[in-house]
């Protein structure tokens, strides 16, 4: 038999197949050539480096195929520092206390008049909880502004939301200023660009709507909702800073999982004409304590949850079509794990070993937008303890 193994070293060659090679291996051109290069390589290739080659190095790229997005997560101590802290201001409120006692308490003076307030943001299919936003918020916004598109940021087409709603929202019908915008539908466009874009058209409608300086402008997601007495206060109280990110409870799927206190991108700007820009990243290091709540991906379907994994400027962590199967959407959601299979986005590996994992269930409904709460039965699918969704 040429191929057997060797007594000394545990080569695949024996002599016999040694000679072959070793004949080979002195062709310079010839048939054989490609032969005799394999040959000549894998003289002297032992069982372990076998091994190595044709099960180790495959499972190894196979791995990192599949979970090469986690490891990058949990290395990201290694490669990318915390951003600076931002500046807490700490929060005071009762319902008892003067405006003119909480203001003094946040070293702010007060107003004789209060300012006007602009609510603005960029729609896409979120109805329940715009209703809940702006419910929370009714009692102080002058104008609410909304865009929506019939194109989302991954450039899908979709139809005008809440054009087709627009009468279940006519309690704010006469402080609405409402604007479509076609989409670009480029394909294979970055959606940050086209989010971008969607963004410099909400300024152009704030003002249409009427926006002057000084007027506090509220920059925020649907889903991140500010409690209504943060904004009474910000509208009362004098020497504000002129940008303020407000900090907000983090939830997912519904008030049922409580992520942590570190929602931030929400922010109020004292107006400022040819300078007030809408925008939703970092802009100031000052930031307002307990302000709200943001409630991502709390949908009452399933087929809604589907829509935005597709849809939104993130889309590219869905990586595996699976993710997008029904049945495993609701298996997560009611597991509070993440539908995208992806660790925590944290910055020291003591915060993302802390946070791997579902998130732990929370059996408060204590101190949630008030609309929420006084229609319970409509909403229940965002209460702790009704996990399960609609699937169309």
């Amino acid at each position: 038999m040429w191929w057997m193994m060797g007594e000394a070293g545990g080569h695949y060659c024996s002599k016999k197949t040694d000679d072959i090679c070793g004949a080979l291996c002195s062709q310079e051109t010839g048939r054989f050539s490609s032969f005799s290069r394999l040959c000549c390589a894998l003289r002297g290739v032992d069982m372990k480096t076998y091994i190595f080659l044709l099960v180790i190095v495959p499972t190894c790229l196979l791995a990192g195929y599949i979970h090469g997005q986690k490891i990058s997560y949990f290395l990201r101590p290694l490669w990318e520092s915390p951003p600076k802290p931002f500046h807490d201001i700490p929060h005071y409120h009762h319902s008892n206390a003067s405006m003119a006692t909480l203001c003094k308490l946040h070293g702010w003076g007060v107003r004789e008049f209060p300012r006007r307030v602009y609510d603005a943001v960029l729609f896409s299919n979120e109805l329940d909880i715009l209703s809940i936003r702006w419910r929370e918020l009714y009692p102080y916004i002058t104008q609410f502004v909304l865009l929506e598109s019939n194109s989302t940021f991954t450039g899908l087409p979709k139809p005008l939301v809440f054009a087709s709603h627009r009468d279940e929202f006519s309690f704010i019908e006469s402080r609405l200023t409402y604007g479509s915008l076609g989409g670009r539908f480029i394909k294979g466009m970055n959606p940050f660009y086209e989010e971008a874009y969607q963004r410099v058209a909400l300024d152009q409608l704030l003002r249409i709507a009427g926006i002057t300086d000084d007027d506090l402008l509220l920059m925020s997601d649907v889903d991140e909702i500010p409690s209504r007495h943060t904004i009474n206060l910000l509208r009362w109280c004098d020497e504000v800073p002129k940008i303020l990110h407000l900090r907000l409870k983090n939830y997912l799927y519904s008030f049922e999982f409580l992520v942590d206190n570190k929602s931030w991108r929400a922010s109020v700007h004292r107006y400022e004409t040819g300078k007030t820009r809408y925008a939703h990243y970092r802009q100031s290091d000052e930031i307002l304590a307990d302000a709200g709540w943001h409630c991502s991906f709390c949908f009452r379907r399933v087929s809604e949850f589907v829509f935005k994994m597709k849809a939104y400027s993130h889309s590219d962590r869905v990586r595996f079509r699976r993710f997008l199967n029904p049945e495993r959407v609701q298996r997560v959601i009611c597991k509070g794990g993440d539908l995208f299979d992806m660790l925590p986005e944290e910055y020291t590996f003591k915060d993302i070993i802390g946070k791997m994992g579902p998130i732990p269930h929370s059996f408060s409904a204590v101190h949630l937008p008030s609309y929420l709460l006084e229609n319970a039965e409509k909403y229940r699918f965002l209460l702790p303890g009704n996990c399960i969704r609609e699937k169309e």
